[in-house]
């Protein structure tokens, strides 16, 4: 059997959903950053654990959280409120005999839906997620969109976790994606303080998509014009256009999201 982790803060509009795709587990598990509203009572009726610290950044909220969570399993997989245990996902993890495998980590395809229900399958950037682990053998890093460092070999996972990241509205997501720039912002103007180096071709040619993806995104936020190089990879290399309307929307709050990086660290810098 499988534990689940789930991360919330003032979650109660979609951790029922949540909670009804994840009812299978033995053990289900809500870290909770002090929620104002019925997001915990919506938990312990669903009969989860409850566990509750101050949020201050991702990867050292995520990394207290794994070292000092009581799972009663060896495996955890982890989501978010507004994600989804799809049934062929449900059934791998059912059937998966986890004592003949040799990985510390899985990746799982994340399938994000826009506010239609169209499935952004084009316009994702990056569609696998290291989100089912062993708690000792995992650790994270970035203050926000924090990258997975597994301790040992990963392998991939069949199934789906489904994604609504517009299930509050956009103003929710705007507002949101506000605080993840101000986090960004932080963590590019550390990286030029500390002067971390960043490889091509690692960025290029690693097998590890975990170290692929950090030399990416360390090498992305040296470009000029981010805004307008990330619209055009998702829209042309990506074929966001064939998500239709909703992906070159999604694209668009993609960029703009950007820009909002690029205008909170010009804040920093002058300050």
């Amino acid at each position: 059997m499988v534990s689940v982790l789930i991360l919330t803060k003032n979650e109660e509009q979609d951790l029922p959903g949540c909670l009804d795709s994840v009812s299978w587990s033995n053990d289900i598990h809500l870290y909770d950053s002090f929620s104002e509203d019925n997001t915990v009572p919506i938990a312990k009726a669903a009969g989860a654990k409850i566990t509750q610290r101050k949020f201050d950044n991702w990867s050292t909220h995520q990394n207290w959280g794994l070292s000092n969570i009581p799972f009663q399993n060896k495996w955890v997989l982890y989501i978010d409120a507004d994600e989804r245990v799809s049934d062929n996902l449900k059934k791998e993890l059912l059937k998966f005999d986890f004592t003949q495998s040799k990985a510390v980590a899985y990746e799982i395809q994340r399938r994000d839906f826009a506010w239609d229900g169209t499935w952004l399958k084009h316009s994702q950037i990056s569609p696998y997620y290291l989100r089912l682990f062993i708690p000792g053998k995992m650790r994270y890093e970035r203050l926000v969109n924090p990258v997975s460092i597994p301790d040992g070999p990963i392998d991939r996972m069949n199934g789906f976790l489904d994604h609504y990241p517009f299930s509050k509205g956009f103003r929710y997501w705007i507002q949101r994606h506000l605080g993840y720039a101000d986090m960004e912002a932080e963590t590019r103007t550390r990286d030029l303080q500390e002067k971390k180096e960043f490889s091509i071709k690692k960025a290029i040619f690693s097998k590890d998509f975990t170290e692929k993806r950090y030399h990416q995104k360390g090498l992305f936020y040296k470009l000029p014009g981010r805004p307008f190089i990330k619209w055009f990879y998702m829209v042309i290399v990506n074929r966001a256009f064939l998500d239709g309307r909703a992906g070159i929307t999604y694209a668009t709050l993609q960029s703009i999201y950007e820009y909002f990086i690029i205008i909170r660290s010009n804040e920093i810098k002058n300050k």
